[in-house]
């Protein structure tokens, strides 16, 4: 399905721990390579995609590079239903959605079959006074594949 998403690496000069992910490999679960922010000392980099499909697992391939500091790691993603882009964080060797003020990622109930790639949820802003805001779907009742 298409559905346009950005993912924005933010690390401290981390140069040579993303270098593997600035080149195409195709034994990875997600298609394409970051690239280097133009201009930025500390260290950033991005990559679009296209369709859902092409982006799943790349959380996993990120959280299991050897960071020289993984707290000061974040990932920066946006979808294109969202509002805003969300905040991950590496935690207890994980990377974990961040919760930010006044926003609210609300998941549909999981796909019938799996033949859907799994939904990342949409991050909508809750202080806006948006009337349309959907009811939250139930942990229980979510897809619990990974979406990115």
């Amino acid at each position: 399905m298409s559905r346009m998403a950005q993912v924005l690496v933010l690390a401290r000069y981390e140069d040579e721990v993303m270098e593997p992910l600035t080149r195409d490999d195709e034994s990875r679960t997600w298609r394409g390579r970051f690239e280097r922010i133009p201009g930025w000392f500390v260290g950033g980099w991005y990559i679009e995609f296209f369709r859902e499909s092409q982006r799943v697992g790349i959380l996993g391939d990120l959280e299991a590079l050897p960071w020289s500091e993984p707290r000061c790691v974040q990932v920066m993603l946006h979808d294109e239903e969202d509002d805003c882009f969300g905040l991950w964080m590496i935690r207890e060797g994980k990377l974990v959605e961040v919760p930010l003020p006044g926003t609210e990622r609300f998941h549909e109930p999981a796909p019938p079959t799996q033949e859907y790639a799994p939904s990342p949820g949409f991050l909508w802003r809750t202080d806006v006074g948006h009337t349309w805001l959907p009811e939250q779907t139930p942990e229980e009742l979510r897809d619990p594949r990974p979406a990115w």
